[in-house]
């Protein structure tokens, strides 16, 4: 019942980082706790099969705990893993694919221990992020607060120094609220669908230190000069305004204007220059970038014969990657931005052996497909995974290899159970692009069954 007292042993993590223990046959996610450790918690909530706790007492902590770096980090959704030893976070991580691939993607386990490879790991887990969104609220006393959103909410838990993104934002901020104050401008407030300014992207390219800040504001903003002149005396080359005018939880919407500088940065992985733009989809740890890319690329196997489709291209950077050892390279992309920037990259880099199209794969993809065969297709979805479209018309194109990039391990294992029918799994390299977190990025390689 709610607000009884028990006694648990943590067996494992859910998805979302909340500890699992067990008491009287119904699993128990309490938020905080560890695998290994023995606690007493409160119930909060109380469902038929399952129930929600909170952490009373850690009788007996894990062997793994570890005190988290960041004040705020049990409060701040961002980082649900701080409190755990780096290396068990990523052996946690590749046991949570391995579980996934068996059973959602319904592979024998000891396959699934033969194909997949240890987690490639980071030797610094601090300062990865090159992107980050602050969402800009009033507190209960008026005053202007930034940071990111509690878990499961839209409350802002105020922060101004994010441990896994760059230690130059938080003079940003202050930039920007300043402003704020100085022009009486208020924050967004969701509520009642007042206020002016929702959040502040910003963005770094880390190999040319390069700096966007986009103000996200649900209209025009008052002494636009005035802020694009504070912010490009603290070292920022590009200062943009998105407006988005929605009630819904997208962050940006589809106008986007420059007030000063670039209207781009640019940033380089293996020495490829890339143009990077407000709405573009761009990796947001650089150092394992190179590590995920490097593999996806030997995965494919290219000689320089082959044709090639890259599928959720983004800004082309796998695209321009792979081109150098292929025939031709296809690009589909659905933000008509993204397409831009990744036309605009290739034509800076000198490579002619690709080509882009904008709108939803799932529609372009299996008319083209069939006008132009892929010997080899990568592919690398949002969190939802792939289209059943797309995995059919990849399918039916009978490409040699495929390789699947994904951010999300359960939307991979479902989409990998489908594609099973016609080909096999030979390899999966997990690679920890969110430490700190409960997020990992895969590459897989799939082989055509002869």
């Amino acid at each position: 019942m709610k607000n009884d007292e028990i006694e648990l042993q943590i067996e494992d993590l859910s998805i979302n980082g909340d500890g699992i223990g067990h008491a009287d046959g119904k699993a128990i996610f309490v938020p905080g706790a560890l695998p290994g450790d023995y606690l007493r918690a409160g119930i909060t909530k109380e469902l038929r099969s399952y129930s929600f706790a909170r952490i009373i007492k850690i009788i007996s902590p894990s062997a793994d705990r570890v005190e988290p770096r960041c004040p705020i980090s049990s409060k701040c959704g961002g980082c649900q893993l701080q409190n755990m030893k780096y290396e068990a976070q990523l052996l946690w991580k590749e046991n949570h694919v391995k579980d996934l691939l068996e059973r959602v993607g319904g592979f024998e386990r000891d396959e699934v221990d033969r194909v997949t490879g240890h987690v490639f790991g980071m030797e610094e887990p601090w300062r990865y992020r090159n992107k980050a969104q602050y969402p800009v609220r009033s507190d209960r006393d008026g005053n202007i607060v930034t940071g990111f959103y509690a878990r499961h909410s839209h409350r802002v838990v105020p922060c101004h120094d994010c441990l896994i993104g760059s230690d130059k934002d938080q003079k940003l901020l202050d930039t920007v609220t300043s402003w704020m104050k100085r022009n009486h401008v208020r924050p967004y407030d969701e509520n009642n669908n007042k206020g002016l300014i929702r959040h502040i992207l910003i963005r770094h390219a880390v190999q040319t230190n390069e700096t966007m800040v986009c103000l996200v504001a649900a209209s025009n903003i008052p002494d636009a000069d005035g802020l694009s002149k504070d912010l490009m005396s603290c070292g920022v080359e590009s200062v943009v305004l998105n407006i988005n005018k929605t009630k819904g939880n997208v962050i940006l919407g589809y106008d986007t204007k420059l007030l000063a500088g670039q209207e781009k940065i640019f940033d380089k992985i293996k020495n490829l220059s890339f143009a990077i733009s407000a709405r573009s989809f761009y990796q947001v740890n650089p150092v394992q970038t190179e590590k995920l890319y490097g593999k996806a690329i030997e995965f494919a196997g290219l000689t320089g014969l082959q044709n090639v489709y890259d599928l959720y291209c983004g800004t082309g950077t796998i695209t321009l990657c792979l081109a150098e050892k292929a025939a031709h390279v296809t690009g589909i992309e659905i933000v008509d931005d993204a397409v831009r920037d990744a036309k605009e990259n290739a034509r800076r880099n000198g490579i002619r052996n690709v080509s882009f199209y904008a709108g939803a794969v799932e529609k372009i993809l299996p008319d083209l497909i069939k006008k132009k065969k892929a010997d080899v297709v990568v592919m690398d979805p949002p969190r939802k995974g792939c289209d059943i479209k797309v995995l059919e018309a990849v399918m039916e194109s009978k490409p040699d290899r495929v390789i699947y990039v994904s951010c999300d391990p359960a939307t991979l294992a479902r989409d990998l159970s489908i594609m099973k029918r016609e080909y096999d799994l030979k390899e999966v390299q997990p690679v920890d692009m969110f430490p700190e977190t409960v997020g990992i990025e895969n590459v897989c390689c799939m082989i055509r069954k002869k």
